[in-house]
């Protein structure tokens, strides 16, 4: 399996969705979080990528922001990248849904919903996978009590 630099595959996805590229590096892809699906569509149907099997979708708290990451795996090619995206602040934090390209993001995003509080619009059935309905508040945010 080989890792993608992000360097090299910037420009495709640039040229293929613009103005979506936030940054990138050898690791992987910064992405601008509206240009989620426009991405995410173009790595899984484009043949010379064909990421066809997302690995794991999580999200990181670093206070001033959350970072949503992707892990994509293409089988076919042997290839993976990681893709990352943004958001700003502690309230209303949403990033479109990509459990609509790939049916095991279901979980995931709810997941990350329950545990961290970002939204994921689009998503079919947004609710707590792992506290109960009632619980108050977000037990991964480094603010929670």
């Amino acid at each position: 399996m080989q890792a993608l630099s992000g360097i090299d595959i910037a420009d495709k996805i640039e040229t293929a969705v613009p103005g979506s590229i936030l940054s990138s590096d050898e690791k992987g892809i910064l992405v601008y979080s509206k240009a989620i699906p426009g991405v995410m569509k173009f790595l899984k149907d484009t043949p010379q990528f064909d990421f066809n099997y997302l690995n794991s979708l999580t999200a990181v708290d670093y206070f001033d922001y959350f970072e949503v990451v992707y892990h994509l795996t293409s089988m076919k090619n042997k290839q993976s990248v990681t893709v990352k995206t943004r958001v700003n602040g502690r309230d209303n934090l949403e990033v479109p849904t990509v459990s609509n390209l790939w049916r095991g993001a279901d979980y995931q995003e709810r997941e990350v919903f329950d545990l961290l509080g970002i939204r994921f619009p689009g998503h079919m059935n947004l609710k707590r996978i792992a506290l109960w309905q009632s619980f108050e508040g977000h037990p991964l945010r480094k603010d929670f009590l």
